[in-house]
């Protein structure tokens, strides 16, 4: 009976894709293809080919996040090009963005009909309308999107992924802008290093030691500014529950936790559990610490899985939120699957809301140095490359006792170098720092510590573990904006544009990294593909801002 039934729900889904087909065109998203290994394409570097199994029966599952374009582009082009420019500092309410850029009601409910003929289920719709999100079959997934999907074998990982690019009837050509959950080959990773144990008398560093958290703004010369007790943050985690953060004493925030619509429920080994407890950790507590020991607010957006699908979606609900002034985010992907997928338009449209609305994005480049793809070809980490984040990059900080800044060097596992497929930003060669690429967007723009040699020393589970990475890095920034965010009432827009107008003639408001490398690319004097501009000097940055209107 079941298997006369479910020949009859086939038999329905191909019919609806046949008259999709006939009574109207289909037309691209920005959802690729993902590749096959060929002989012509197997070496590529740039591609992650992968080797395919055959297509995927039809009642596999499948959770789809369907995202939405902005209205009036031109004009939100427009405004977030005059924030950054510095010749505006009028950003949007929620309210604001809704009336004049979100996706209409309309355009939504066209895209929900789409997807409940097609036979999704669990529909849900962004409180933006920037994103929808739906469960489904790879049968309704070739219904909706016109796509054929196939088991796939990632270097020993059964896999499944689209093999036609993701489609919609035209119709909706001008409201759809991608269809991710299509393929789970390409993921986003987390960037965090533990210290390698070290035996009885081993050499050591004498200046490169472990830092408590709340020994990083003594480093950075961040501790005369006042806590950021008036501004709330946000952080991006993978997370199974609801995180409950271990902090050390004198440390204070209050929590909300909002969440993903898409719940998973996974088993997971207790030394995983470990490992993602060391990383909500390393997140919350150093952003405490280098935020004074009080926000106003802590926000967790959950990502239930690490797929594409359910890392946007939390991207999009702290915008759509609109309650953090400084987000971090130290995760990331291989920039060329990111574009592949679809991901770079899909999230530099929700970053670019993000700066409209006052918000900034804090982001690590990566802990695989220049080669974030792998292979021997330099490419970059996905967000960071946006030219709507800060990307923050990783050094070692060199101390004279725990607290006293010496020096940094480059920290040889940061991410790094030119994007393959994101534009430099109008702000970035105006400064005159590329030179490898002048047209393409270089990483990172600042950097902290993030050597594990060098790294946190974090509580987890009661026990102490010294924990490095660019997800040091990260928080680390995040901590010290909402610091002076909080110090001028939470009005400062993106301060990429203006740091790189102001930090060349204005040395002392930063700590230049000349040494060291990330394999591809080496350090040198004022900004570089290794650190960017280095770390801040933070009190030193924030009476700068005080007699400066551009920032």
């Amino acid at each position: 009976m079941f298997a006369k039934q479910h020949a009859i729900a086939l038999i329905v889904a191909g019919a609806f894709a046949i008259g999709a087909q006939a009574g109207e065109a289909w037309v691209n998203t920005a959802t690729q293809a993902h590749p096959i290994a060929t002989a012509t394409n197997a070496a590529n570097a740039s591609i992650a080919a992968v080797q395919s199994a055959g297509e995927v029966a039809a009642g596999q599952s499948v959770h789809v996040a369907v995202t939405l374009k902005v209205r009036n582009k031109a004009q939100l082009d427009a405004l977030t090009g005059s924030l950054m420019a510095g010749t505006s500092h009028k950003t949007l309410s929620h309210a604001e963005f809704m009336a004049q850029y979100a996706p209409t009601q309309a355009q939504a409910q066209k895209v929900v009909a789409h997807l409940q003929k097609s036979g999704f289920r669990n529909i849900k719709v962004a409180s933006n309308r920037m994103l929808i999100t739906a469960d489904g079959s790879a049968a309704t997934a070739k219904t909706a999107f016109n796509v054929t999907m196939h088991h796939v074998n990632n270097n020993g990982r059964a896999a499944f992924a689209n093999v036609t690019a993701a489609q919609v009837p035209q119709s909706l050509g001008g409201i759809v802008l991608a269809v991710h959950g299509l393929q789970n080959v390409s993921t986003f990773h987390t960037m965090m290093q533990k210290a390698a144990m070290k035996t009885m008398g081993s050499a050591k560093t004498a200046s490169v030691i472990g830092h408590n958290p709340t020994d990083f703004p003594l480093i950075y010369n961040a501790s005369s500014l006042p806590p950021a007790s008036n501004t709330t943050v946000g952080i991006h985690r993978r997370r199974r529950h609801q995180p409950n953060p271990v902090r050390p004493a004198g440390l204070h925030l209050r929590r909300r936790l909002p969440g993903c619509q898409h719940q998973h429920h996974l088993r997971r080994r207790s030394r995983q559990r470990y490992r993602r407890r060391g990383r909500m950790n390393l997140d919350s507590q150093d952003i405490l610490a280098a935020a004074g020991g009080q926000v106003q607010q802590m926000n967790f957006y959950v990502a239930t899985s690490m797929t594409n699908a359910d890392i946007t979606a939390a991207f999009n609900s702290a915008v759509s939120d609109n309650t953090a002034k400084v987000i971090n985010v130290s995760l990331g992907e291989c920039e060329t699957s990111a574009q592949s997928d679809g991901m770079t338009a899909s999230d530099d449209q929700i970053f670019q809301t993000a700066v409209a609305q006052g918000q900034t994005f804090s982001v690590s480049t990566g802990d695989s140095g220049s080669y974030e793809c792998g292979g021997r070809t330099a490419r970059q980490s996905y967000p960071a490359v946006s030219p709507y984040v800060i990307a923050v990059g990783g050094t070692t900080v060199n101390t004279s006792g725990a607290t006293k800044y010496s020096s940094e060097t480059v920290w040889n596992g940061t991410g790094g170098g030119v994007s393959s497929t994101e534009k430099a930003p109008s702000w970035q060669t105006a400064a005159g720092v590329l030179t490898t690429s002048k047209t393409q967007r270089g990483v990172p723009d600042v950097s902290f510590d993030a050597d594990p040699n060098s790294g946190a020393l974090v509580l987890v589970s009661g026990q102490t573990q010294q924990i490095g990475g660019t997800s040091l890095a990260a928080p680390l920034f995040t901590g010290f904006w909402a610091r002076i965010q909080s110090a001028h009432g939470n009005s400062l827009v993106s301060p990429n544009p203006a740091i790189y107008q102001y930090f060349k003639a204005n040395p002392s408001l930063y700590h230049d990294v000349t040494s060291g490398s990330n394999g591809a690319y080496k350090a040198t004097s004022g900004w570089d593909y290794t650190t960017g501009w280095g770390s801040l000097n933070v009190a030193n940055l924030n009476s700068f801002i005080n007699s400066h209107s551009g920032f």
